[in-house]
């Protein structure tokens, strides 16, 4: 006949050690999951910045392009009124007034226009430190602590959960015993009694 404490003691301990076991693959799951979600957030970082990036240049673009057919525009106002002044006779101050103002109606459009992409060169530059910031955030968020099974932990639980189930598996076993020797007891006195009826 099996051992009750014995028994009890082998279930305690086998329970303790799929505890640890399955503690320690949800654990290794946890981790794996987070060093996934937190690649696809570097990545997904890394698109947004290089889409910030790559708007600035197309607007630093647009912006040269635009510099440079104004700047073609003035100089070809400018050949055209020299042209005009030549031919209408007028020379000397009147005329250098006239190439004056062309060239500081230049000079102003081409300082509001570069002052313009400065000033969405800074807006870029916090958008991207802002996107970092939130970047950093949610890999906080991903990289949150994982509770991982201690082997030192599991074994005293499996020594604990072990002597438990012995000592309950010793009380079963007295208990068993007791009710069989008073079954035997009873059987014992009731045959001595049938016996005594026949003499």
């Amino acid at each position: 006949m099996c051992n009750p404490a014995a028994a009890m003691a082998v279930v305690q301990v086998a329970s303790a050690g799929l505890q640890y076991a399955g503690q320690r693959k949800q654990s290794k799951q946890q981790a794996a999951y987070q060093a996934q979600a937190a690649a696809a957030e570097r990545q997904r970082a890394l698109q947004e910045q290089s889409s910030m990036r790559m708007r600035q240049a197309q607007e630093q673009e647009a912006t040269a392009r635009e510099l440079e057919q104004v700047s073609i525009k003035s100089r070809e106002a400018l050949a055209r009124a020299r042209v005009s002044a030549g031919e209408a006779g007028v020379a000397g101050a009147s005329v250098q007034a006239l190439m004056d103002d062309y060239t500081r109606q230049e000079a102003g459009y081409r300082a509001a226009a570069l002052r313009q992409q400065e000033l969405g060169g800074i807006g870029t530059g916090l958008a991207l430190e802002q996107a970092g910031l939130a970047s950093r955030q949610r890999l906080i968020g991903i990289n949150q602590p994982i509770d991982k099974p201690s082997p030192i932990s599991a074994l005293l639980g499996a020594v604990s959960g072990g002597l438990s189930g012995y000592a309950t598996g010793q009380s079963i076993s007295s208990r068993m015993g007791s009710a069989s020797k008073k079954g035997t007891t009873a059987a014992q006195s009731y045959t001595q009694a049938m016996t005594g009826r026949r003499r």
